[in-house]
């Protein structure tokens, strides 16, 4: 006490509020006009401390605290933080309630997520200039806790954009646990700095296949830029690519076709033609599927095919275990009908996709009791013709598109343009990382959980877009900073910025704001960061 007392101040007029890497998050939200964007779209009360915009803006500073405070903790991650100099003056973190919350995704669910998410997205193109060739969809599924008790709807003709809510219910689970709901999320995304383009949230049950093409044609209608419309195999059916047919696209082809199949097994190594991507081969196929004429790239990857010969070994190996076991077994039965006996052969051989029975024959067996049984001998060998069309298949995959003109679309832009789909991809795993706030959901209704599967949505479009500036930067003055590995780079990830940016302080002493821990290296991180981030720490 006998030192504050020394400097005129008392312990009340100073304040201590965490802002590690917030003012950088904040700094792009600004940016970006999302605030002012939200209240546009949503209206503002002049009777409210805080507007709608700010709600939001507070709901994404959670989202990408990375600190694994999910949003039913909402108001406690605002607590030590520097909330007026992120939000605004006398803002309050006990402002940010769950009955201001809940409001904010009620009137953002009623103004139409997919319609808010593009504003932001198509304004985003214009601000940062982007490249918008290619457009990546692909879809991920989102595990639910809770009830969500709601009777599935009665068949009927599906529209792409839902005007009822989500049905959250089991289905498909692209991560392996089919025991839990799900809510499933589609993103379009675009290959220049995966930024996403487009959002829906789907029921927990839907297909792909039943809905790519709708959406892709509908995202089409709300742009006035050409695109590539990129998609897997999930897009490749009769009835999308009729759907599509005034899109220009690009997908993968599925084994189960046939024509595809074989295209990939009766192709030898001398019609392959190198690629100037290093690992990659290709031989071009003119194709008419769907009524629609197409060019087809057999691709053959290298490191693809040693790995998937080695998954092939693997397959091989299990088989003829599992069905040495099934077969020794049948030998031992005895059957009372020379049918039945027949039919059980017939059920392995069909089950075998690497082996084949040989040598099958049905014995007539008289018992010590008079009774005849019937009894099966059959000998397992690899079935080596099969085996040889998998090991042709082994890293080869077959890409479609109705871009026939090669001045276009050349082959190796054809190629390279495809493998930006792990775009959608990188996004996804961002959005499931266990720091995210929502990697599991937990609201009370399928309406919050949409809005909040859309707020994730554009927690990734805040984040890619300060990686990309970030970057672009950096390769503009031809400087580069550290990495985690403390390597010089001109791209580091966003996220490893943000670390670098723990441990500063907003220290305000008789109202007078100062920054704490600001080094020199922090410092010369925020000049390649957009100057609406800088603001918040100097």
């Amino acid at each position: 006490m006998k030192r504050f007392k020394e400097l005129s101040i008392l312990p009340k007029e100073i304040n201590i509020k965490n802002l590690d890497h917030l003012g950088i998050v904040a700094g792009i939200i600004d940016e970006l006009g999302i605030v002012e964007k939200i209240n546009k779209i949503l209206g503002t009360d002049s009777r409210e401390k805080i507007s709608t915009g700010q709600v939001v803006k507070a709901i994404l500073l959670n989202g990408l605290g990375f600190v694994a405070r999910p949003l039913y903790l909402f108001p406690h991650f605002f607590e030590d933080k520097a909330i007026e100099h992120l939000l605004g003056k006398g803002i309050k973190p006990e402002e940010l309630n769950d009955d201001k919350l809940g409001r904010t995704m009620d009137k953002l669910y009623s103004a139409g997520l997919s319609k808010v998410f593009l504003i932001m997205a198509l304004d985003g193109v214009k601000k940062y200039d982007r490249k918008t060739k290619s457009s990546h969809l692909d879809s991920t599924s989102l595990h639910l806790q809770g009830k969500y008790d709601r009777a599935l709807p009665q068949e009927k003709e599906e529209e792409v954009i839902k005007e009822n809510p989500i049905i959250i219910t089991q289905g498909y689970s692209r991560d392996h646990r089919p025991d839990l709901k799900q809510c499933v999320m589609d993103l379009i995304v675009s290959s220049d700095g995966d930024i996403p383009l487009f959002f829906r949230g789907g029921d927990g049950n839907e297909a792909d296949k039943a809905v790519f093409g709708k959406i892709l044609v509908e995202f089409k209608k709300q742009i006035d830029f050409e695109s590539i419309m990129v998609c897997d195999s999930a897009l490749y059916s009769q009835n999308n690519l009729k759907l599509i047919k005034n899109l220009k696209w690009i997908s993968r082809v599925p084994f189960s076709l046939k024509l595809a199949k074989n295209s990939v097994q009766n192709l030898s190594e001398t019609q392959l033609e190198k690629s100037l991507d290093k690992g990659y081969s290709y031989c071009e196929k003119k194709v008419t599927y769907a009524g629609i004429e197409q060019r087809w790239l057999i691709v053959e990857s290298v490191e693809r095919r040693t790995s998937d010969l080695s998954k092939l070994d693997g397959k091989i190996e299990q088989e003829a275990k599992s069905a040495a076991q099934e077969i020794a077994k049948l030998l031992k039965v005895k059957f009372p009908e020379a049918a039945l006996a027949s039919i059980r052969l017939k059920e392995i051989n069909q089950k075998l996709k690497y082996h084949r029975l040989q040598d099958e024959q049905v014995v007539k067996n008289l018992q010590e009791d008079k009774q005849v049984v019937y009894q099966v001998q059959a000998q397992l060998i690899p079935d080596v013709e099969a085996i040889n069309l998998q090991k042709k298949q082994a890293g080869r995959f077959v890409l479609a598109t109705n871009l026939l003109d090669k001045s276009e679309l050349n082959n190796k832009e054809f190629l390279t343009v495809y493998k930006q789909q792990q775009s959608c991809e990188r996004g996804f795993r961002f959005i499931k990382d266990p720091l995210f706030f929502a990697d599991s959901l937990f609201l009370k209704n399928p309406e919050r959980v949409e809005t909040m599967m859309m707020l994730m949505g554009l927690c990734l479009l805040v984040y890619s877009i300060g990686q990309r500036q970030l970057r672009l930067s950096l390769q503009k003055s031809s400087e580069k900073i550290k990495n985690q590995l403390g390597k010089l780079t001109t791209s580091p990830t966003l996220r490893w910025i943000l670390q670098c940016f723990q441990g500063l302080h907003v220290l305000i002493i008789q109202g007078v704001k100062q920054i704490i821990n600001l080094t020199e290296e922090r410092r010369r991180i925020l000049q390649f960061l957009p100057q609406d981030c800088q603001k918040y720490y100097v």
